[in-house]
């Protein structure tokens, strides 16, 4: 039995996520530590999304009936929440699918900005690029802040530039100014790695690329669902995150950004909504965030996403931070103490999220986690959408636990444990 204390009520939190209570594998129980990849969802979650189809369906911002009312107050009351939740302002929130399609949207900003000036038509000076104008991002990006930009290199002759990372897991700001310089047009960052759990300095960052010039993005995908976090403190322009991660539906995602940068970018999906007016020989568009919200949104979803906002406030996100830095720390110390366990990122629980990945010498990942799922528990193997962090540490894949709100010291435990016996089945660390 695990020494250690969990901050949360673990126990009774998990009663509020019906799929925690379920068993796999011939009854064994759940044991779920893939959260970096998608939460589990509440009832409270569940339940809003279903009355949102059952009492008010209807396409917001159409028609003049009761239920199109209703869908349009629900949809904005969804957008209210989500700003209040990061401390912004409801016109500075863009739904999109997810963070993916959120990056891309700014990605298509520069592009299409690019296009549009070639053209000799009207465009943000910022949003041009040009040969000999550099992105600059960092070695352990997740593929959807890498490739988008790997694209914009490649159609407007811009160079793709990136911050090393050290040997234990950090980014290597060495040459920093060598690397952010007035040719900089963008800086786009992970505020938290998905895989190595790194915590970087977005705000410093942020001021650096400023002072240059640059527009800065930041990934938040993996620190606006454990930590409190203020958009405008942060100081970038623009914040993706995705709402599966924190608690809510699949199929939504948001970009934050700040007035006046959302009013210089074209719109990335044109159609329906997104217009101001239209005739046969051309079209304006709607301001911000309509602008970038083309066809029939993702009400219930949005719906859903506020309930979880709700949900992790009446929580406090200081308190889901403290919980899941002791979970981590806990692991660290677990798994460290097993011979033939190599943590892949940082080892000190210090400016450290709660993805923890590793792996087991003589063993591939790929076995590691078919063992523990033969003992019901849930972990991710691979490369995490992030292959250039597994060709930097020679590593063909690791084994990533990341633990939220639900999962306790226990869970640690069997972790360590399912570990061990894979060493044994394997024939231990060799």
């Amino acid at each position: 039995m695990s020494a250690a204390v969990d901050v949360l009520d673990v126990a009774s939190i998990k009663r509020d996520f019906p799929l925690l209570a379920r068993t796999v594998r011939a009854g064994r129980p759940l044991v779920y530590l893939d959260s970096a990849a998608t939460s589990q969802k509440p009832v409270e979650v569940l339940n809003a999304e279903r009355n949102f189809y059952e009492s008010h369906n209807a396409a917001v911002h159409r028609g003049a009936h009761q239920l199109a009312e209703e869908a349009t107050e629900a949809y904005e009351a969804a957008r209210a929440t989500i700003a209040g939740f990061v401390h912004a302002m409801p016109p500075e929130i863009v739904f999109t699918k997810n963070a993916t399609e959120s990056i891309n949207l700014v990605a298509y900003a520069f592009s299409n900005s690019t296009d549009l000036a070639r053209g000799g038509h009207p465009a943000d000076p910022r949003f041009v690029l040009s040969p000999g104008d550099e992105i600059l991002i960092t070695e352990m990006e997740h593929h959807a802040n890498l490739v988008p930009w790997q694209q914009v290199a490649l159609k407007t002759g811009a160079t793709l530039r990136w911050i090393p990372l050290t040997d234990d897991g950090r980014l290597d700001l060495t040459d920093l100014e060598t690397l952010l310089t007035e040719r900089t047009r963008l800086l786009a960052v992970v505020h938290q790695s998905n895989i190595l759990g790194t915590l970087n300095p977005v705000e410093s960052l942020v001021r650096s690329a400023r002072a240059v010039g640059a527009l800065t993005l930041v990934d938040a995908c993996q620190s606006v669902p454990h930590m409190p976090i203020d958009v405008w403190a942060m100081g970038a322009d623009l914040v993706a995150w995705s709402g599966h991660k924190m608690l809510g539906p699949t199929g939504i995602g948001v970009l934050w950004g700040i007035p006046e940068v959302l009013a210089a970018m074209p719109p990335f999906i044109s159609g329906g909504s997104m217009i101001a007016n239209v005739t046969m020989a051309g079209s304006t568009f709607a301001a911000p965030p309509q602008r970038f919200e083309a066809g029939v949104p993702m009400t219930a979803q949005a719906v859903g996403l506020a309930a979880a906002c709700d949900y992790l406030d009446r929580i406090g996100m200081a308190k889901v931070a403290e919980h899941e830095h002791a979970l981590t720390s806990y692991a660290l110390m677990r798994l460290e103490a097993i011979e033939g366990v190599e943590i892949v990122g940082p080892v000190e629980p210090v400016d450290r999220g709660s993805a923890v990945s590793f792996t087991v010498a003589g063993i591939h990942p790929h076995d590691v986690g078919q063992v523990l799922d033969d003992r019901g528990i849930a972990v991710r193997v691979g490369h995490h959408c992030a292959w250039p962090v597994c060709r930097r540490y020679g590593v063909p894949a690791t084994t990533r636990a990341s633990f939220y709100i639900y999962n306790s010291t226990e869970d640690v435990d069997a972790l360590a444990e399912g570990v061990v016996a894979a060493q044994e089945f394997f024939g231990g660390a060799r």
